[in-house]
């Protein structure tokens, strides 16, 4: 008779092919490659499908883990998404404050390349094309990115200036290279889509200076 299990008294139960399921939270030495792996799936699952067609079960399915340990790590289907934004952007977080690591009249250039390295690089570009191709999609979505850019980026980027609207000046940079971002690598409009990196650093980096301390 299949699927009879049988308690051995340690917490995990043996199945009728004679292996071992374990009850409970993963061990410990399981759980960060468990996490990373559901965050995989989760960005591609975002990208391929979109915020609205994602689903908790379905990320699960990809991850190759039940959807109880989805909810266990992360939560809602928004806080997934959240998590993977996170990740996604964490390059981009930690370099907040590189932008300001040197003269000021130098911040334009120095966070146009910055943000154009992470799009050129692939490893940190296919996230990131998922994460904003979700967010234009569905609201939901667009209201986690929109919290966590403007918390963990603009705001901090703002508190560096030293000038009026100082947080109308970040997000209008902010603007400039999202729109560059989309047209280049999601939407990929030529020329811009084929153009030189450094052609367009050269040409942006002055708006986005202008933006930032121009008056």
């Amino acid at each position: 008779m299949t699927g009879v299990t049988a308690s051995d008294g340690s917490g995990a139960s043996a199945r009728g092919d004679g292996t071992a399921r374990r009850r409970g939270r993963p061990p410990r030495t399981e759980s960060a490659g468990t996490r990373d792996r559901i965050l995989d799936a989760a960005r591609e699952e975002f990208s391929a499908r979109g915020y609205e067609k994602t689903s908790v079960r379905g990320i699960a399915k990809s991850a190759g883990v039940d959807s109880a340990l989805v909810h266990h790590y992360f939560g809602t289907k928004e806080q997934v998404f959240q998590a993977a934004v996170e990740v996604a952007y964490a390059p981009a977080f930690a370099v907040r404050d590189t932008i300001f690591d040197g003269p000021v009249e130098e911040a334009g250039e120095r966070m146009t390349r910055l943000i154009i390295g992470l799009w050129e690089n692939p490893v940190t570009r296919a996230p990131l094309i998922a994460i904003v191709r979700s967010a234009v999609d569905n609201e939901t979505a667009a209201g986690v990115f929109r919290r966590l850019i403007g918390d963990q980026l603009l705001r901090r980027v703002a508190g560096r200036l030293d000038v009026p609207d100082a947080e109308l000046r970040a997000e209008l940079a902010a603007a400039q290279l999202v729109g560059i971002a989309m047209i280049r690598y999601v939407i990929k409009v030529e020329p811009l889509a084929s153009a030189d990196p450094e052609q367009i650093i050269r040409r942006v980096a002055p708006v986005v200076q202008g933006h930032l301390t121009g008056h």
